[in-house]
């Protein structure tokens, strides 16, 4: 299979339109802003890209920020609020306390991408599908057509956050169940935590898998006891996988070396029944980012707030 061309660019143009958000309603549609705000996403991809010059971890922090989001009440920017005195942040759920970034970044782009069009008429939401697209595409992964027309929640959830988004400790039924109440099935599980092809994660995350894990190659262990103690050092991080900035198959091949990082990579590859989907992925660049690109859409659709759900909020951090 071939992957999909880095050659595809993006399309601006100069003429703006009014706009009614409200009255658009129905499916998510990539063409969505095209009359809209042409400037749209030419000016997400720019902060995007000045931001991973800046640094290049970014990439995968607005990658799992998008993942995060879509996987609690679906893909609506819920992850983006701050708390109120109706409902918690999810940003201090088990899994984004202190984990989670890229906020900052989110808001250059929330302005930006405002300035241009002439008033806020680009959900957060799609800001953050957009946003991880462009961060995988620039650190040499595949394209893809993001399907566009989100609308943002009033409200978060941070017991949902707790519930839904997977741990770094859970097993392959686990895994399998969690991904499944999304709609996902067992390859997108596969597929998308190859997401871990880019970024870092805390000892805090893996400190269990390095000290108790049998399934583990020791020299790996060893090398990772001396960057996360048994005690302290929570927030100490270490790679994914051996190439953290850019978009491959190693994250795949380190598996079947027992190298995985996290238990719930490692747990892929286990004598269970996605172990051949892991072998297929780490010798197969192509496969893999042509089935990232299908995986990521289907889950930018989960769930998505369009018509008159939802609204348009000037501030990603709260709604209006």
């Amino acid at each position: 299979m071939k992957m999909v061309s880095r050659s595809c660019l993006y399309l601006g143009g100069i003429i703006m339109f009014s706009f009614v958000a409200t009255a658009i309603s129905g499916p998510l549609d990539p063409n969505f802003y095209d009359k809209v705000c042409p400037q749209a996403l030419p000016a997400i991809k720019t902060v995007v890209l000045e931001a991973l010059r800046q640094e290049r971890r970014m990439g995968a922090s607005l990658l799992r920020l998008h993942f995060h989001d879509c996987f609690v009440n679906g893909c609506d920017g819920s992850i983006l609020l701050d708390s109120t005195s109706s409902f918690t942040s999810e940003k201090f759920s088990l899994a984004n306390n202190n984990s989670a970034r890229g906020f900052e970044v989110v808001d250059r782009i929330k302005w930006e991408v405002d300035r241009v069009c002439g008033r806020p008429v680009v959900s957060c939401a799609d800001v953050l599908a957009v946003a991880a697209r462009d961060s995988v595409f620039a650190l040499g992964g595949p394209y893809w057509k993001v399907e566009l027309g989100r609308r943002d929640s009033t409200t978060a959830s941070i017991t949902t956050a707790d519930a839904d988004i997977p741990a770094p400790f859970m097993n392959l039924p686990q895994l399998i169940d969690n991904f499944k109440k999304q709609g996902l099935d067992v390859k997108d599980l596969v597929v998308l935590s190859g997401g871990h092809t880019l970024g870092f994660s805390q000892c805090r995350a893996f400190r269990t898998r390095i000290y108790n894990d049998t399934n583990i190659d020791s020299t790996f262990a060893r090398q990772l006891q001396a960057i996360c103690p048994r005690v302290g050092g929570d927030s100490n991080l270490a790679p994914l996988d051996p190439t953290p900035a850019h978009f491959d198959t190693k994250y795949f091949s380190d598996l079947t070396l027992r190298k995985g990082l996290l238990p719930s990579d490692q747990a892929l590859f286990n004598g269970g029944e996605t172990d051949s989907l892991v072998k297929e992925y780490s010798s197969d660049l192509d496969d893999f980012g042509e089935d990232f690109t299908k995986s990521m859409i289907k889950m930018g659709n989960i769930k998505p707030l369009t018509g008159n759900r939802g609204q348009i909020r000037s501030n990603c951090r709260r709604a209006n």
